[in-house]
């Protein structure tokens, strides 16, 4: 099967998570800008074949066991999508940090609103996020893992003194993100051109007056 990823380019976003899954299995797959006229109601959707998979968690709940990132037992499959799903509601929250107001408005347009969600997502939600994922972190190796990974870098890249911080409360989280990192196919991924960096057009953005 050769994979189709559809997704803005140059941006990480949504669409690397499923590009770490598909990197990590060694999957044949092509990443392409999107396109009109299917049904997803946005990036980033899958092709497979015939069938068109939009939403992340969905398209890793459906990809994550033809990888063999997920196990056959559909308990244990459930209860990943889960963990996936409380990933894309804490992606939500960095978001909505430096666009707090509305995603049609620029940054600049809110800049007094951002720095006091800054505030709380470092103080009270970052924490929540972290300590939960350090209670369910370990297991067989699965897709949340290289999720967990994408957090902690974003995390790293858009909050650097908050993460210096909170880092060494949560080790576990840490030591999934590390053991990931050294995967060898992920860590050819990061090496090379592929791997998109971030910038201030995706989800993680630096913004140093929103990281005290």
């Amino acid at each position: 099967m050769r994979y189709e990823l559809y997704y803005w380019q140059g941006i990480p976003g949504r669409g690397e998570f499923i590009r770490l899954a598909l990197e990590d299995a060694g999957a044949s797959y092509a990443d392409n800008p999107p396109e009109s006229g299917y049904k997803a109601f946005a990036p980033p959707y899958l092709k497979a074949g015939k069938l068109v998979i939009g939403q992340t968690a969905n398209i890793l709940f459906w990809l994550a066991p033809r990888l063999h990132l997920a196990p056959k037992s559909e308990a244990r499959r459930l209860w990943l999508h889960q963990q996936m799903l409380t990933i894309v509601d804490w992606l939500d929250e960095v978001h909505d940090v430096h666009h707090p107001v509305a995603s049609s408005l620029y940054y600049e347009d809110q800049k007094r609103e951002a720095k006091r969600r800054a505030e709380d997502f470092r103080k009270a939600r970052l924490p929540k996020y972290l300590a939960y994922f350090e209670k369910t972190a370990g297991g067989p190796f699965s897709y949340v893992d290289l999720a967990l990974f994408q957090m902690i870098e974003g995390l790293r890249y858009a909050f650097p003194r908050a993460m210096r911080r909170l880092e060494p409360k949560y080790r576990n989280v840490v030591t999934v993100h590390d053991r990931v990192a050294r995967r060898p196919r992920i860590a050819a991924y990061l090496a090379s051109a592929k791997r998109i960096p971030f910038n201030r057009q995706g989800i993680f953005r630096h913004y140093p007056e929103l990281d005290r």
